[in-house]
């Protein structure tokens, strides 16, 4: 299993790495020679259908869609019509969505998510999360939820981020049946369409450890609802910390999930992300 950061085959100055045999046959089928010619398509098909919807972007913006879906200018604009249509059809969840809400703020510190300090050695951001740290009658999973996108708005903002894409690792220990069966199924809803089809990310994979039957009864659910690229990127490993280090090096993990690092700090990404909000511009 090669071990390096994944690169596209552009150089330009949107940063593009060298090759990549799939992002080689992306550029043949898409006739991409580069960066530019990649963003120049993509505005160009955005005028073509002047979507009311999608307003004036900037170009590194647009680059966060381009990236997201390898060049491919087609699935780079479905993307972008399924992320704003998808912020109308639920103003609700985006109404206040920033880190100064008093209950996302609590979310965000209590590790909803933590990022680690360290990449993987795919160059791979990655995001934790420890179920026995979620008490979901202080605040209920659509917090977690909005926490979580405030954190991806952030992260993406750095195109290594937008390139190499995310690690997702959920530790389910200590989570009670109560809880489970707490969460909406309506939000669940949100949150797979959200990540699957209206995000500008890459989703690398998305690890559950120590997962009781009730989690496990409920992934089987969640499948159905999930395509079969997604599908294939969850890893299921109950107790098996060596099959988790299989996919995620140990050197970079806390203690927690048997890596070399110190405990996880619960609040270190929150208080990052909420000092980096109120800097003066």
């Amino acid at each position: 299993m090669a071990d390096y950061p994944e690169y596209g085959i552009f150089n330009s100055r949107f940063g593009f790495p060298s090759s990549n045999s799939y992002d080689v046959e992306e550029a043949r089928k898409n006739k991409v020679t580069n960066a530019d010619d990649a963003l120049k398509k993509l505005q160009d098909l955005l005028f073509s259908n002047q979507n009311n919807d999608i307003p004036h972007l900037e170009d590194k913006f647009l680059m966060r869609f381009l990236y997201a879906r390898k060049m491919n200018i087609n699935e780079s604009y479905t993307l972008l019509c399924n992320y704003f249509s998808y912020r109308i059809r639920n103003k609700e969840l985006f109404e206040n969505l920033t880190v100064d809400d008093p209950l996302i703020k609590q979310a965000l510190y209590d590790g909803f998510p933590g990022v680690l300090p360290e990449k993987d050695r795919k160059g791979r951001c990655v995001l934790v999360f420890f179920g026995n740290n979620w008490e979901q009658a202080n605040y209920p999973l659509e917090v977690v939820y909005k926490s979580l996108l405030i954190t991806l708005e952030e992260l993406i903002t750095d195109v290594n981020n937008q390139i190499n894409g995310f690690v997702i690792i959920v530790d389910w220990t200590d989570i009670s049946f109560r809880q489970v069966t707490s969460i909406s199924p309506r939000v669940l809803g949100l949150m797979v369409e959200g990540l699957q089809d209206c995000f500008p990310a890459k989703f690398k994979g998305i690890h559950f450890l120590n997962q009781p039957w009730y989690i496990e009864r409920l992934l089987s659910i969640l499948k159905t609802f999930l395509k079969e690229k997604t599908s294939k990127k969850i890893f299921v490993h109950g107790n098996n910390l060596v099959s988790l280090h299989s996919h995620v090096t140990p050197a970079i993990l806390p203690s927690e999930l048997g890596g070399e690092g110190p405990p996880f700090s619960p609040t270190s990404w929150a208080h990052s992300l909420t000092t980096q909000r109120h800097e003066p511009k």
